[in-house]
């Protein structure tokens, strides 16, 4: 479980069809065979690392390439890194999974960000509300049809992704996941639930 605040800005160091290496340095402190790192927003694990080259190492299945947008990545790109969230921590952002719901489009890059997302996952996103793009929490400024908009501060665009990608950039959309409980508990349960969420009963 992960909170969406991003603690490092790291860089692809090398890909080698699933075998993806990330440098960074603040992510490794505590690193350990096994352990868990979100990768603009996709819980990866890690299976290598070097603490004093300043690199870890992952395998990338093709289901997961297909699902996200980490089959776009190239040699020396910036991502998004964030460990696991430890119980006595403050939770900063919002409860995150980082299991990836679908891929939206950048249409309008920072400050003023708007992306495109798939339609089906609208019912999740409300203004004011939660959403993770690329493993970063942020707040839901005015959701319409298919698309959102977030205000992205200079701190976020400075130490995140969202500073480097321009329209047309893909992203990794993860929703609230407490939404989806949300819905999961009530449909059936209300007056034609089926048909106001799309959800099966």
């Amino acid at each position: 479980m992960f909170t969406g605040i991003v603690e490092e800005l790291g860089t692809v160091a090398a890909i080698d069809g699933g075998r993806l290496r990330f440098a960074c340095r603040e992510v490794l402190a505590d690193v350990e065979m096994g352990a868990s790192i979100a990768v603009n927003g996709c819980c990866l694990t890690v299976v290598g690392w070097d603490t004093d080259e300043g690199w870890w190492d992952t395998d990338v299945t093709q289901e997961t390439f297909d699902k996200t947008s980490l089959g776009d990545l190239v040699v020396g790109e910036p991502v998004n890194l964030e460990r696991p969230v430890r119980l006595q921590d403050r939770l900063g952002g919002h409860l995150v999974q980082g299991h990836v719901d679908a891929v939206g489009e950048i249409l309008a890059p920072a400050p003023d960000l708007r992306v495109r997302v798939p339609e089906h996952l609208m019912r999740y996103v409300v203004q004011k509300g939660s959403i993770t793009l690329d493993g970063i929490s942020l707040t839901v400024v005015d959701p319409d049809g298919d698309t959102l908009g977030v205000a992205v501060i200079p701190h976020t665009a400075e130490v995140t992704t969202l500073g480097h990608k321009d329209v047309g950039s893909r992203l990794n959309v993860e929703v609230d996941v407490m939404a989806k409980y949300a819905e999961r508990l009530l449909t059936g349960h209300l007056p034609d639930s089926e048909s106001s969420t799309g959800a099966p009963s």
